[in-house]
């Protein structure tokens, strides 16, 4: 991994629809240069798709909210099974610590809130905490 592909991916971070050309100017390398070394990080793995980021806002997603659960005991798989099809869920992490799970969920309304907290309580103890504002969104890694 050199400063070029470094500065390429963070091009793609940034904005994954940026031309190969406009790529190739901001660096100081050919759009072919630059459309061959994206091909190889796909290859590798290294870029492992492109997302459009949507606006949860103007879908009607009111609430943001990061919800931990603490699994009870022969809950957790079952758990991870179940939340692979809740569309709520925007991400879900299985972590350490007291706590077993880390989402991040969208919802409707506060009512929208209470529903999927009733839907999740038989797998374990949940805490939830509404999110306010993002401070740092998608930072490129560089």
């Amino acid at each position: 991994m050199d400063a070029f592909n470094r500065d390429i991916l963070e091009c793609l971070q940034v904005n994954a629809r940026m031309s190969n050309a406009a790529i190739g100017r901001k660096i100081g390398m050919s759009s072919p240069a630059v459309a061959e070394r994206i091909r190889k990080m796909e290859d590798l793995g290294i870029i492992k798709g492109y997302m459009a980021q949507i606006d949860p806002l103007t879908l009607g997603y009111q609430m943001k909210a990061i919800i931990t659960l603490r699994a009870f005991m022969g809950k957790l798989k079952p758990f991870l099974e179940a939340v692979k099809n809740w569309d709520e869920v925007v991400n879900c992490y299985r972590v350490t610590g007291n706590e077993n799970i880390v989402m991040v969920v969208t919802l409707r309304n506060q009512q929208h809130l209470e529903q999927f907290i009733d839907q999740i309580i038989g797998y374990g103890e949940s805490k939830t905490q509404i999110v306010l504002s993002k401070v740092v969104d998608a930072n490129p890694i560089l």
